[in-house]
C-alpha cells in the first residue's frame, strides 16, 4: 500500500481526541511510508492529519476544487496538490490515487465521500479496502444502521463487510494492509 485517501472533517470537533487521532494517523503514515491523499485544506483534522504527515517526512498529496482554493482554506505547503474542477473530479481522483481509504469523524462531506467510495466499491469499480476510524463512538450509530440495513434486506451482509472499522489509527492501517 503506497497512498492512503483520508476523508475527515474541515471542522476539529468538540473533542481533541478527534485532532490527537488525525496527528497520530498522518504520523503513522508517514513512518510507514504510506502518502497521505486528502482534501488539499489546512483546517480542521484535514490540516492536522496532513501537518503531522508532512512534520514526519511524508508525502501529501492534496485534491482540492477550485471553487476552495481560499487563503484560509487551502493548504500551501504540501508535496503535490491537485486543482480539480468539482467535488466530483475531487473525489474521483482520490480515490484513483490511493490504494486504500480511511474515513475519519467529519460531517456531510466526509459521509458522502465515504458512501461513494464504498457504492463504488460494492459496484466493482474498485477493489480498495475501505476503513472506518470510529474515534470516541462517532460512528457507533452508523455502525448500527448498517448492521439494521442488512438485517432487513436492504444490505448483503457481503457489501457490509466491505466497511471495515477500528478504534485507533494503528489498528485500523493494520487491518487495511493486511486485506490488500
Amino acid at each position: 500500500m503506497h497512498r492512503i485517501a483520508v476523508y475527515c472533517g474541515s471542522r476539529s470537533g468538540d473533542f481533541s481526541v478527534f485532532t490527537t487521532a488525525a496527528t497520530e494517523l498522518g504520523s503513522l503514515l508517514a513512518s510507514q511510508g504510506i502518502a497521505l491523499v486528502y482534501g488539499g485544506a489546512q483546517i480542521g483534522l484535514m490540516g492536522a492529519v496532513a501537518d503531522a504527515a508532512l512534520a514526519s517526512g511524508g508525502d501529501v498529496i492534496g485534491v482540492i476544487p477550485e471553487a476552495l482554493m481560499l487563503d484560509e482554506v487551502v493548504h500551501t505547503s504540501l508535496t503535490r496538490l491537485e486543482v480539480v474542477g468539482s467535488m466530483h473530479e475531487r473525489k474521483a481522483r482520490m480515490l484513483e490515487l490511493a490504494d486504500g481509504v480511511v474515513a475519519m469523524p467529519g460531517g456531510l462531506g466526509t459521509l458522502e465521500e465515504l458512501f461513494e467510495a464504498l457504492t463504488w466499491a460494492q459496484l466493482r469499480f474498485h477493489a480498495k479496502p475501505i476503513g472506518l476510524l470510529n474515534l470516541n463512538g462517532y460512528f457507533d450509530d452508523l455502525l448500527s444502521f448498517l448492521d439494521n440495513s442488512v438485517s432487513t434486506g436492504f444490505l448483503s451482509p457481503q457489501n457490509r463487510a466491505l466497511l471495515l472499522h477500528a478504534t485507533t489509527p494503528e489498528s485500523l492501517l493494520h487491518r487495511l494492509v493486511n486485506v490488500a
